[in-house]
């Protein structure tokens, strides 16, 4: 396969790839804000190439197969940013998506949260493996230490409901 169709490939993938993910700061995504991306802005790559960028500042430009055989493209160079994510939301908001921009404004938070972390979390969160009070410690870990108050709010909401339904540690 000759390295250009190879490279035309690995940039269309980017592209869809990072139709969900850009940040702006043109438009701020506020919740509420006059200046949300809407369902037009949709997909971004196309739309507003300008505002598709990685954690670690790369555009879509900077994905070429040349740049990844050479290491200049790098796993963490693919990691999705929060403002990406809170853009997503504000589109999904815009197309009468509540639930779907909810889930992006929490991924969003989440990207401040160390990836073992993340894991144990999830683990904790399994029926039967926390108690009530170690769910509320993460709630309160992920507001104090991450500022993700979305998050701990829905750790929040599991616990309580965990206790209805007794699915709690030591309820087995």
């Amino acid at each position: 396969m000759k390295t250009e169709a190879i490279e035309s490939m690995v940039r269309d993938v980017l592209s869809r790839m990072n139709s969900l993910q850009s940040e702006t700061p043109v438009s701020p995504v506020v919740r509420g804000s006059a200046h949300a991306a809407k369902v037009s802005d949709y997909p971004l790559a196309n739309k507003h190439p300008e505002w598709v960028k990685t954690a670690t500042n790369k555009t879509l430009d900077d994905f070429t197969l040349e740049n990844v055989l050479n290491n200049q493209v790098t796993a963490q160079d693919m990691r999705i940013t929060p403002e990406t994510l809170r853009i997503q939301a504000a589109i999904a908001r815009d197309a009468g998506r509540e639930r779907l921009a909810i889930n992006f404004e929490r991924a969003a938070e989440l990207t401040a949260v160390p990836d073992d972390r993340i894991l144990e979390i999830y683990n904790a969160l399994r029926p039967f493996r926390s108690t009530k009070e170690e769910l509320q410690a993460i709630a309160d870990d992920l507001e104090q230490r991450y500022q993700a108050t979305l998050c701990a709010g829905f750790v929040r909401e599991a616990a309580e409901l965990y206790v209805a339904r007794k699915k709690l540690k030591g309820d087995d």
